[in-house]
């Protein structure tokens, strides 16, 4: 019968142990526990073929597509190396994420920890799908419910570093980064998560500075921003230990919101800047920049004509660079498709259609932000508003006169967008290439383009291709 996961009151040396040193322990003769019994909390689910149990736990079937992803990022690290993956889920919730590592990553061994002790029954159930505790003389899994922190700062103090360490966290609680960055072999994967919107759509600068390193303003490409944030919160902590990271990709999802990034981490002395300083938007022109540290207090927008721009906003210090590594996400389209997995499943998010983006991102002519497509039709036509703050609510004030509140003016704008006919984004996106410019959609944002081309060329270009439109 297969044996159970150390009890709470084993001590994390022996949790740690290496398997050549530590003694085997004796097999427990009681079974493993049964499934949950109450029929209530005996939601199960299935997962990329994989069943398991939610429980009374915190879980999300939105958040499928990241487990997917971060199940291919695992399958290819374990390729790459040779070995099976030690990985280390440090919030682990139901266990679903530790479960599909076992199943359908080859992990040699996961570490399943979670800090609710009350989800240990759901937890050890789970996994025990895999087959149980042990496989000949190592333990495959084991569960524990200790601070995220603790077992990461353990695993480090002992010398024990896993291939893969996951942080599924809530919010925008930044404390771990060091702890889990120190966790990591040298050449492995850490998978981190933020959720705070707030502070990436610039609503708490203050707590973006604090958390990551970064003060915030309101930008009109808030969600990239937030991906940029945390890999340069990320950034910033592998720096100071001596370490790099490069991010493989970068995933954001509505629900939540939801920012994940893969990031591989090396050792590196050198800190290059370029990739990692500040990037500013125009509210006048609708243009978008990066801004060395060389430059601060140099900042002014093109359309200023070099005088102080007030209409600018600045935020940072961002990750600048690629939000993907195009080489690496070739490879999980591939395994995805090796799989079958590059379909649409339960209605989800199309993981094959994701990737492809991704690649398509992963373009390095390509700047940070991205271009929506009704911002484009707006600025082409003169503007019969512009927005005030009256009490710290956004207002808007018709040419009239006339207050509008933020409801009226969408219906204000839908009404008059209803009677310009927009171009299709992807004739706007070849039309971008003719052109010569690097433009491509944004897996962030439906209805908009990420190019290189300037707000003022991408307002041309619409209005001649709207007017062919009307010709024709």
């Amino acid at each position: 019968m297969a044996a159970l996961p150390l009890p709470l009151s084993q001590t994390l040396s022996s949790l740690l142990a290496s398997p050549r040193t530590r003694r085997r322990a004796p097999r427990r003769k009681h079974p493993l526990p049964p499934p949950l019994a109450n029929p209530a909390l005996c939601s199960v689910e299935v997962e990329r073929g994989v069943e398991f149990e939610t429980g009374a736990s915190f879980f999300r079937r939105e958040s499928a597509l990241g487990r997917d992803l971060g199940v291919l990022s695992a399958l290819l690290h374990g390729r790459s190396t040779g070995r099976a993956p030690r990985i280390l889920d440090a919030m682990c919730g139901c266990g679903v994420r530790s479960l599909r590592y076992l199943l359908q990553a080859g992990a040699g061994f996961v570490w399943a920890n979670d800090a609710n002790d009350e989800h240990r029954r759901l937890i050890v159930s789970n996994l025990a799908r895999a087959g149980g505790a042990e496989q000949g003389a190592e333990r495959r899994w084991v569960v524990s419910h200790l601070d995220a922190n603790k077992v990461l700062v353990e695993s480090y103090l002992h010398r024990e570093f896993f291939d893969m360490v996951d942080v599924d966290s809530f919010g925008s609680d930044s404390s771990f980064l060091k702890s889990a960055i120190e966790a990591v072999k040298i050449g492995g994967l850490l998978y981190l998560t933020s959720t705070d919107g707030y502070s990436s759509g610039g609503h708490r600068p203050h707590h973006s500075l604090a958390s990551y390193g970064a003060y915030v303003r309101p930008m009109p490409f808030s969600n990239e921003v937030g991906l940029r944030m945390l890999i340069g919160g990320a950034l910033r902590e592998a720096t100071a230990l001596g370490f790099h990271v490069l991010p493989l990709f970068s995933y954001y999802s509505y629900h939540g919101p939801v920012f994940r990034v893969m990031l591989r981490v090396t050792r590196e002395k050198a800190f290059d800047t370029r990739k990692y300083c500040f990037i500013g938007y125009c509210n006048k022109c609708g243009n978008s920049q990066t801004f060395s540290w060389e430059e601060l207090g140099q900042m002014f927008c093109p359309c200023s004509d070099g005088q102080v721009s007030h209409s600018l906003v600045v935020s940072g210090p961002l990750w600048t660079g690629p939000l993907h590594n195009a080489d690496y996400v070739g490879e999980m389209l591939k395994l995805a498709r090796e799989l079958g997995w590059d379909h649409r499943e339960k209605g989800g998010v199309d993981l094959g259609k994701l990737l492809q983006r991704m690649l398509e991102e992963s373009d390095p002519n390509l700047p940070f932000g991205y271009i929506k497509l009704d911002e484009v039709i707006l600025q082409s036509e003169p503007h019969p508003f512009c927005h005030i703050p009256v009490k710290k609510k956004l207002c808007f004030v018709h040419k009239s006169g006339q207050t509008l509140t933020s409801a009226v003016l969408c219906n204000f704008q839908i009404a008059r967008r209803a009677k310009i006919n927009s171009p299709p984004l992807s004739t706007l996106i070849i039309t971008l290439q003719k052109e010569g410019y690097a433009a491509s959609r944004s897996h962030i944002a439906a209805n908009a383009v990420k190019t290189n081309c300037p707000m003022a060329t991408c307002i041309q270009i619409a209005r001649e291709l709207r007017q062919n439109q009307r010709e024709t």
